[in-house]
């Protein structure tokens, strides 16, 4: 039985810490979270679901995950003049990621460049950076809750879930806000070392 660990905004938004999740855009379904953050939404918006039915990964693969046990989203950010080094934000996304698993369940997550975060050589995050009009969207996808048959199969490096590495359900409000909360300064000091 799943947490009882709504993403709706009254149970998300009054725990954040910071600028990011400012708006905090969800819905139930949705084709992809990178598709709900549009023109009228600032730096550090927020489009969240429980479930994606395009949701895409690197190189065009897909992501998929049952409904209610991972997190689905993605961050607005405003990109630097200096596009050469707009790659570099997809690092930034995936160490913020790595620390706040880590911080939360005291396992050891790993970078797999360019954009993979992993246990024990098991893919259970990935980040997708988009660029377009001067803006960089950043798509984050992480294995929290999921059972091992619903992960996918014959991938590499192979998928894991949190809850598998833990053998324990994660409450994912709490990975949430702890993603944005160390995304957003990490995110900060890039652009502050961008712009010198």
């Amino acid at each position: 039985m799943a947490l009882a660990s709504s993403l709706a905004p009254e149970t998300v938004v009054p725990r954040l810490r910071g600028r990011f999740g400012h708006p905090y855009v969800f819905v139930d379904l949705c084709p992809s979270t990178q598709r709900l953050l549009g023109d009228e939404h600032s730096e550090g918006a927020v489009a969240l679901t429980e479930e994606q039915t395009e949701g895409r990964g690197r190189l065009g693969r897909r992501w998929l995950s049952p409904p209610g046990v991972s997190l689905l989203f993605s961050v607005l950010v405003v990109s630097s003049k200096k596009k050469t080094r707009l790659p570099e934000l997809t690092v930034v996304a995936g160490k913020a990621c790595a620390q706040a698993i880590g911080h939360v369940t005291s396992l050891e997550p790993e970078i797999k460049l360019p954009n993979d975060v992993l246990i024990g050589g098991r893919k259970t995050a990935g980040i997708l950076a988009e660029a377009r009009d001067g803006r960089v969207v950043l798509g984050i996808g992480v294995n929290v809750n999921v059972a091992a048959p619903d992960l996918p199969q014959g991938i590499d490096p192979p998928a894991t879930s949190l809850l598998l590495e833990m053998g324990s359900e994660v409450d994912r409000v709490e990975l949430l806000v702890e993603i944005l909360g160390r995304l957003e300064p990490a995110y900060d000091d890039w652009v502050a070392a961008t712009d010198t």
